[in-house]
């Protein structure tokens, strides 16, 4: 295969360009930069008595290269092609100028955006009506048949979402725990109160910080993983080979994946409430000298059972929405890696916000109800 090459030479009434060798799309690496003296808009003549080879691709560069120049490429005459070479480039130089013509992005409007926007929403919300709808049958079936359970999908999410999980959630808790009691604790002693950082360190920790920060963490741990891992499995057609095999994608991936998730997060709250009080006890020892037995003499008295259960009693509920969230947002995957991407950064994002709204709906209740 010869490379391609171009040349031009000015005549008396005209320039004639001369191409020479196989301008192929496979051989067009191979073409010499090609530089052209200025030709005029028209009147330019284009020999092809050297031209070997010619496809679409390879006609489509020549014009590109005579246009750079200076020639219309509507304005172009061509000499000694063969016949088979004269139609191939008569077909790219008539659609020469539709193949330049950059499409230029609509602008919508402001209401236009807000009402797509609002349409999309509309959709995920009836999407997600439609997933736990599918869920609660699902279970329904498993009551009837507990046979079918996946038990060992389930020891195994929760060997991942809890034991795992264990190390960072009290490492997280600890050092909120030394934080906060380390702030309180320098309020409080300038005015004689220092006894009351227990105070502050158990209720902080046992009825909104625990809860909280450890819901948050699961999102971002565990929800983005099963989002990712489904996602992956979705991508590799493997949730359509679990059809096809007789069984509910819902029974082997998203059950488990979720019942994990109710039992491990409220275990982990506890964890967490433990790691948070003894960071207080930490600080309240070396910051503020109050010794281990009467931070624990004053914890008896200040940290009601009650406070204790109202956040463990968020937690499953944190739970639930995560883990529908992350299941969901994994199964609705398409088929590519930027879908898996962004997936996982929705669950994140989804799971973050619904546990501080649902938080702030469990406070306002809590108030309410004289808790």
């Amino acid at each position: 295969m010869n490379a391609p090459g171009i040349s031009s030479e000015h005549q008396a009434d005209n320039t004639v360009v001369r191409v020479s060798g196989d301008w192929l799309l496979s051989n067009l690496a191979n073409l010499a930069p090609a530089i052209l003296p200025a030709l005029p808009a028209a009147g330019t003549l284009l020999d092809g008595a050297e031209l070997a080879a010619l496809d679409t691709s390879g006609a489509l560069r020549l014009l590109e290269i005579m246009r750079n120049a200076g020639a219309d490429p509507q304005q172009i005459t061509h000499v000694n092609f063969s016949d088979t070479h004269a139609a191939v480039f008569e077909l790219v130089a008539r659609n020469f100028g539709d193949s330049m013509i950059v499409a230029l992005p609509a602008r919508e409007g402001v209401l236009a955006h807000i009402g797509r926007s609002s349409l999309a929403n509309w959709q995920h919300i009836c999407g997600t009506i439609n997933f736990v709808g599918k869920i609660s049958h699902q279970v329904f079936q498993l009551l009837r048949h507990p046979g079918e359970f996946r038990s060992q999908e389930f020891i195994a999410q929760i060997e991942t979402v809890f034991v795992n999980a264990i190390p960072l959630a009290f490492a997280m808790m600890f050092l909120m725990g030394v934080v906060f009691a380390y702030l309180l604790g320098i309020q409080a002693e300038q005015y004689g109160a220092s006894i009351f950082v227990v105070d502050g360190v158990s209720l902080a920790m046992s009825r909104e910080l625990a809860p909280v920060i450890v819901a948050i963490l699961v999102a971002g741990r565990s929800g983005a993983a099963m989002t990712a891992q489904i996602g992956a499995m979705k991508v590799n057609d493997e949730v359509d080979a679990i059809s096809v095999l007789g069984l509910s994608p819902y029974n082997v991936l998203v059950v488990p994946r979720i019942l994990a998730l109710l039992i491990a997060l409220p275990l982990l709250v506890f964890i967490g409430d433990v790691a948070g009080i003894l960071g207080g006890m930490l600080v309240a020892e070396r910051q503020l000298g109050i010794e281990a037995f009467a931070f624990i003499a004053r914890l008896d008295q200040v940290l009601p059972l009650k406070t204790v259960l109202l956040g463990l009693i968020k937690a499953p509920v944190f739970a639930l929405f995560i883990g529908v969230i992350a299941c969901r947002m994994g199964l609705t995957v398409a088929h590519d890696a930027h879908s898996v991407g962004a997936n996982t950064t929705s669950t994140v994002v989804q799971s973050i916000v619904a546990v501080i709204i649902i938080n702030a709906m469990f406070a306002v209740a809590f108030v309410e109800l004289g808790f």
